[in-house]
């Protein structure tokens, strides 16, 4: 490739702050001697100003020094190989283990055990996760069911359609149409920390959020499946909505056994599997938690898996602090995060 045009992917990279690109290249600031990893926040300089190195090394040699706020320096050797399996899998043809090996140059039990430290899963079932991303983007997209399976890798349309209620949670011509026949209880309750909304399919509780009112709860329920078919509760949904505001008022007892239609990629389920196991009153970071999944390096893809539960309480993700016990984020506040641990008698 002309080195033209591999700048200018590098370019695009910069202003897309693209994490899978970090450590495999570094860029400088020729007017303020500084270099940055891809995806630094810093604001972006001009791309007349702009040059790229292939490592942190190579940048100090020609005399730029690292910056502070993205610290470059400190990126692992081991994750730029990383990333480029990564980009491997992502392309339209992806190698299996033996041949990523071969174009990374290592083994393949290096090369698995590397990649599953840091991502927390194989390269395999990263693979088989893109390609379901990729699957569903094109459904939604408006492709037809058979192009989204070829163009996702997929080899045929019955592997497909053997997969697809785990992958899609409904068969791929349903998912297409935005849920279209697919049935979808709801209800709406109140507690203490505002209205709370369950929804479940045939399978199970697909959904508990927390919200300052049940409008803007259920118009987030719709915009997910707009033309699934959604039910109002009947007496007995009603009692199910009961029991989950009930644990919502009071976390700190044994969680309700309900039945639970959970969805996500083989790295998310892990997280909240072991999320499950995290005790009412005690709370955990999310470094320590990718150490007791045995994946210690993962602790971002940690923090993002707790970002994408849809199961309130059900799945404790209000239970993770930062390393320094302090707050982050939570799905549905903050405030209602610390008004669930303080109840739970741990913060």
């Amino acid at each position: 490739m002309r080195q033209e045009a591999v700048e200018d992917r590098y370019w695009r990279a910069v202003l897309a702050r693209d994490v899978t690109s970090d450590g495999s290249f570094v860029y400088v600031v020729t007017t303020t001697g500084i270099y940055c990893r891809p995806s630094c926040p810093s604001r972006r300089p001009k791309r007349a100003n702009t040059g790229f190195y292939a490592d942190p090394d190579a940048a100090e040699r020609a005399g730029y020094r690292a910056c502070k706020r993205c610290r470059p320096e400190g990126i692992h050797p081991q994750l730029g190989l990383v990333m480029r399996v990564c980009r491997l899998l992502e392309g339209d043809d992806p190698p299996g283990l033996t041949a990523l090996a071969e174009l990374t140059g290592t083994s393949s039990s290096h090369l698995q055990r590397v990649f599953s430290k840091w991502i927390g899963i194989s390269p395999k079932a990263y693979g088989e996760w893109h390609k379901q991303e990729r699957a569903r983007r094109m459904l939604l997209d408006g492709e037809t069911v058979t192009s989204a399976f070829y163009a996702a890798g997929y080899s045929s349309s019955g592997r497909f359609y053997e997969r697809s209620a785990h992958i899609l949670g409904m068969t791929p011509t349903r998912y297409r149409a935005g849920g279209e026949g697919t049935s979808i209880w709801f209800a709406v309750g109140e507690s203490a920390l505002g209205s709370v909304l369950v929804a479940a399919t045939r399978d199970g509780v697909c959904s508990i959020a927390l919200g300052d009112s049940p409008a803007p709860l259920i118009e987030a329920l719709q915009e997910q499946f707009p033309r699934a078919k959604l039910i109002g509760a009947d007496a007995q949904f009603e009692q199910l909505v009961a029991t989950v505001v009930g644990f919502v008022e009071a976390p700190a007892g044994n969680a309700p056994h309900l039945p639970l239609d959970i969805r996500g990629t083989a790295f998310q389920c892990r997280v909240w599997r072991a999320l499950a196991e995290v005790p009412p009153g005690t709370t955990i970071s999310y470094s320590q938690l990718a150490e007791k999944m045995g994946a210690p390096s993962a602790a971002r893809a940690v923090a993002h898996a707790c970002a994408a539960n849809k199961l309130a309480v059900a799945i404790p993700c209000h239970r993770v602090v930062r390393r320094d016990g302090s707050l982050s984020g939570y799905r549905w506040g903050v405030e209602r995060k610390q008004a669930l641990l303080q109840r739970e008698g741990s913060a």
